[in-house]
């Protein structure tokens, strides 16, 4: 008989403690604009502790450069709210990640495990901004199991229902995990890791995946979704090469 490690609440609470500093609010800053900080999503920072991996949906297209709109981080250290302006170094809008870089600064990184097999019924958690910067930058975790591996994208039941993104996603379709823990629009771009050590195998998704594969319902459920890390993976490597 096989016996799986069951996950306690000293593991979890270790593994937030680890994983908090390293989580960003992701926006964008705009010295004539009220307010100046606008909040988009959360990030994580990783490799060097220079670069921040989001969604790509997260990133704004454009910025209003005629009235220095930039890319910025916020994170609380040391008791005190820091900004740092990041510019966008890679995205891959295929699977909805995106690579920042900040101009200034460096910060605690999370490990990617890109060779550990996600397995349906493992417990995970996420740690992110449900509800932006409302409430400070205090980031809140949740934890659930991974309740299927499934396409980003399915058919719909009627035409009508279809569009272009989704029947480009449809070609090119692949696996999400979906998990039963409640995730809301501000987690896209949170950590999905392991409770035990704390290393990132997935990044939440509340956006990208649901347009695909919720249109049909006419409310929004809670069953959240995350990009499995390899794509994040293979955008830092491509990346670190071409610099």
């Amino acid at each position: 008989m096989v016996f799986v490690p069951i996950v306690t609440a000293g593991d979890l609470s270790q593994a937030v403690q680890r994983v908090k500093p390293s989580i960003v609010a992701v926006g964008t800053f705009m010295p004539r604009r009220a307010p100046r900080a606008v909040f988009r999503g959360t990030g994580f920072v990783v490799a060097d502790g220079t670069i921040i991996a989001t969604n790509a949906h997260v990133v704004p297209e454009n910025l209003d450069t005629e009235n220095l709109e930039k890319i910025a981080v916020f994170i609380k250290h040391d008791n005190q709210d820091r900004m740092f302006f990041a510019t966008l170094l890679e995205r891959d809008n295929a699977h909805d990640v995106a690579l920042l870089k900040i101009e200034k600064g460096r910060l605690p990184a999370l490990q990617l495990d890109v060779q550990s097999k996600v397995k349906e019924g493992e417990n995970y958690a996420f740690t992110g901004y449900p509800i932006g910067m409302v409430l400070g930058l205090y980031p809140a975790t949740h934890a659930g199991i991974v309740s299927a591996i499934t396409p980003v994208a399915v058919p719909m039941i009627k035409s009508r229902q279809l569009d272009a993104d989704i029947v480009k996603r449809l070609r090119h379709s692949f696996f999400v995990y979906q998990m039963d823990a409640i995730a809301y629009p501000g987690n896209s771009g949170s950590p999905v890791y392991q409770p035990q050590t704390g290393r990132v195998v997935g990044i939440i998704n509340s956006v990208f995946v649901k347009e695909s594969r919720e249109k049909i319902l006419s409310r929004p459920s809670g069953i959240s979704y995350a990009i499995p890390i390899k794509y994040l993976h293979n955008l830092l490597l491509t990346t670190t090469k071409s610099r």
